[in-house]
């Protein structure tokens, strides 16, 4: 995890085989072509960073529970060239901003003071303000270095082909990749991993976003042909993870719901929502039971793990002490009995058992990033995130038991805890929606083995599980009962974007 972003001169080695070949080359170099033709000299180099595809572990990781995503191909590319400036001091940097699709991003020009950042406004979605963010973050932990810091005059241009709102985490790929192309642009050529996976995250909170830290931990730590498993608790940790050598192979699918969700323009009655739920759900319970939380990392300073530590810290309800597994088991308990109310509690009530005014209430919970909502749904939330990260945990002991490259039954299992995961999110943390309950149905009864959301949900991908001798069965009961009714004139160019088989990618790289 210490070890520092790879450097690489050949780009065959960061794609899944089935990924790679020409048309990858053909990418680079017409990004570096559009960057001479724009600004009249050759990029000193090229930030790239992933996408991802969760495979369990569903909007827990801003409670800070463990989740298993891999990286995917499809990526963000930067390619930069950096120029002095004549007196730093003095004279703002400016950073020259263009997109290799001008139509729909157009350029833009940024002007930084010496000691200032970039001027990010959270309500504008903008695309510019992610390649903010990330230089923000890696100029304050350049500053935080050197107090004499002084940020270079930058010239960069853009290319990525992450779905934008289809819940493989492009603005996380951004963010990632813009601060790696600034910490690179501005001396620092030793940056560690979990460094710039840390200020990503915190950077993307800039944005409008309560991000979590699944999706900056994949886009960077990832390795080609292997999952990752990403903890938030004590501390930030990733493993890579392999998956069985079993025949027929592992096979994952993602398909497209074409309903675009962007999780920045729709956070406040949805992700950002959940976000606060989840964390008055901790303050709930701890209140309930006479527990006090301290400051941890989730995105509003307390999360339902850090209440599981105050509660196993404090109390033993077993003669010895409970495993992981076992807490987690205790805590999915509690729920039904500490928030019981079905439909959910308003301001006033969730006030009045925290002790405190509800004014003081929306100032700490709900003014970094607004939500809308009269009523919050406490108790739900929380069942669906002790139970997930029990499906984690039976996940990864699955990947992980040397016994499953004989198990025959392997993947119809790891299948019937995708397929939990997606009632789950359907049914109690109400974050999928008709279009994604449908491709995953259309799959099942295709003969996937599980199929659920991934990504933020309300719209973007679906990921399957599917018996390698399914691919073809799963693609055209799509095509057929999904994708030609829904646009019955839909061009072949977009059907292959609608769906890929996708293999485990590579991170960060410069």
């Amino acid at each position: 995890m210490d070890e520092p972003v790879p450097v690489t001169h050949w780009v065959d080695p960061l794609y899944p085989d089935a990924a790679n070949g020409p048309a990858q080359q053909k990418r680079w170099q017409n990004l570096i072509t559009h960057f001479e033709e724009k600004y009249g000299e050759k990029p000193i180099f090229v930030a790239r960073s992933p996408g991802r595809v969760n495979l369990i572990g569903e909007h827990i990781d801003y409670s800070l529970y463990e989740v298993l995503p891999m990286a995917i191909a499809a990526d963000v590319l930067i390619a930069v060239a950096v120029s002095t400036n004549p007196d730093p001091k003095h004279r703002d940097a400016a950073i020259h901003i263009l997109n290799t699709n001008p139509r729909k991003h157009p350029a833009a020009t940024c002007t930084v003071p010496p000691k200032g950042l970039a001027h990010i406004d959270a309500t504008q979605h903008e695309w510019t303000n992610y390649f903010k963010a990330g230089f923000n973050g890696a100029v304050k932990l350049l500053r935080k270095e050197d107090p004499n810091f002084f940020p270079s005059k930058m010239k960069i241009l853009v290319d990525g082909n992450v779905p934008a709102g289809g819940g493989l985490s492009s603005s996380a790929a951004f963010v990632c990749a813009s601060a790696l192309a600034v910490l690179r642009a501005n001396g620092k050529e030793d940056v560690k991993k979990k460094e710039l996976v840390e200020l990503a995250i915190v950077s993307e909170r800039a944005v409008g976003v309560n991000s979590g830290g699944m999706d900056q931990s994949a886009s960077v730590f990832s390795v080609k042909g292997d999952a990752l498993s990403v903890s938030f608790s004590p501390a930030l940790h990733a493993e890579a993870i392999p998956f069985p050598k079993i025949e027929p192979p592992v096979t994952f699918m993602i398909a497209q719901s074409f309903v675009t969700s962007d999780k920045h323009v729709t956070a406040p009655r949805c992700y950002n929502l959940r976000v606060v739920e989840c964390t008055l759900a901790a303050e709930m319970m701890a209140s309930l039971l006479g527990l006090e939380l301290h400051d941890d990392w989730g995105p509003l300073g307390r999360s339902l793990r850090g209440l599981q530590h105050a509660y196993f810290s404090k109390t033993k309800p077993n003669p010895e002490d409970p495993t992981y597994e076992q807490q987690l088991r205790v805590m999915l308990s509690m729920v039904p009995t500490l928030l019981g109310k079905e439909e959910g509690y308003d301001r006033d009530e969730i006030a009045g058992t925290l002790s405190m005014s509800v004014s003081t209430l929306e100032e700490k919970y709900m003014t970094k990033f607004p939500v809308d909502a009269t009523r919050f749904m406490l108790g739900r939330r929380a069942r669906h995130v002790f139970s997930e990260a029990l499906r984690v945990i039976a996940f990864k002991r699955l990947l992980q038991d040397p016994a499953s490259t004989s198990d025959p039954d392997l993947l119809p299992r790891l299948g019937a805890l995708m397929n939990e995961t997606q009632d789950s999110c359907r049914d109690i943390y109400d974050c999928s929606c008709p279009e994604i309950d449908q491709l995953c149905k259309i799959a099942r009864d295709a003969g996937a083995y599980g199929s659920r959301l991934t990504g933020a949900g309300w719209g973007g991908c679906t990921v399957h599980l599917v018996p390698k001798a399914k691919v073809d069965n799963v693609r055209n009961a799509w095509i057929e009962k999904y994708y030609r009714v829904r646009e019955p004139d839909i061009t072949e160019e977009k059907l292959e974007e609608a769906v890929v088989v996708s293999e485990p990618g590579h991170g960060s790289v410069v």
